[in-house]
């Protein structure tokens, strides 16, 4: 157990940082005050860095400065108690190719009556596959990240908390999710070779792995009680919200698997 008052540093992108989640504390970062790492600042009585930035790579937590912010490894400090750590989603282009995806597919719907070839061309200028070389390369940033936080704080708590689940068993082929039934395969395996390789780091180092994804894989899109965003083209300041990220629900999911981790090992 982590005693009430230490240092907690949150490092991540977006699906830590929590765009579009009210309130939201740091707009160029889309960093949210109800993110998971806000949620367990306050459940565990920690003191709270959260450096966590929307588009961030593994590498703007390295060693890379990211718009005016510093590499966000810069705040893990000797003292600290608890780090959280979610990245390497960018690294991949994971969301990105899934809303380009979607944004392109939306757009094919109504060329195709400019006919079916020029949808076709339309739909094809997105690439779902990645090569298992690209999985690796995340799962050795991952190791250093892990390795270079336990170089700063020798006695820190490291959570890797991999990304939740969007493509699941409920998932289909509708308005808030416009790829068709041969796209959507692709991004679960994306999804899954993004785990997998939280999975090798945290074999590789001996951080904690906070599984969200296997945690929220009954609460994809198309559920019942989703953790995470669908697809839109409105901004959030004209009624959308920020898509293929997690909601209020996924943040408050992946919030209490962490703390009860904290609490109970």
């Amino acid at each position: 157990m982590i005693a009430s008052g230490s240092r907690y540093v949150a490092l991540g992108s977006s699906f830590a940082a929590g765009p579009g989640i009210s309130p939201i504390v740091h707009p160029p970062a889309g960093r949210s005050g109800s993110n998971y790492a806000h949620l367990v600042a306050a459940e565990l009585g920690l003191e709270l860095t959260d450096v966590t930035y929307s588009g961030a790579t593994t590498a703007h937590v390295l060693d890379t400065p990211q718009d005016d912010a510093p590499p966000q490894l810069d705040a893990v400090t000797p003292d600290t108690a608890l780090v959280t750590i979610t990245v390497g989603g960018n690294d991949l282009e994971y969301v990105g190719t899934f809303l380009r995806g979607s944004f392109l597919n939306t757009i094919a719907k109504p060329a195709v009556l400019l006919g079916r070839r020029v949808a076709n061309r339309i739909r094809a200028r997105v690439s779902y596959l990645k090569d298992d070389a690209a999985y690796q390369a995340v799962a050795d940033s991952l190791t250093t990240v892990v390795e270079r936080t336990q170089e700063r704080a020798p006695n820190a708590r490291i959570l890797l908390v991999d990304y939740l689940t969007l493509v699941g068993p409920a998932t289909r082929p509708r308005l808030d999710v416009p790829l068709n039934e041969e796209q959507l395969p692709s991004v679960a395996m994306m999804a899954d070779g993004l785990a997998d390789a939280f999975a090798k780091a945290a074999a590789a180092t001996g951080a904690d792995l906070i599984a969200a994804s296997t945690a929220s894989k009954d609460h994809a899109i198309g559920a019942p009680e989703p953790w995470t965003t669908g697809f839109t083209m409105l901004p959030p300041n004209l009624g959308g919200f920020v898509p293929y990220h997690p909601n209020a629900a996924g943040m408050h999911a992946v919030a209490n698997l962490i703390t009860e981790r904290v609490r109970t090992s």
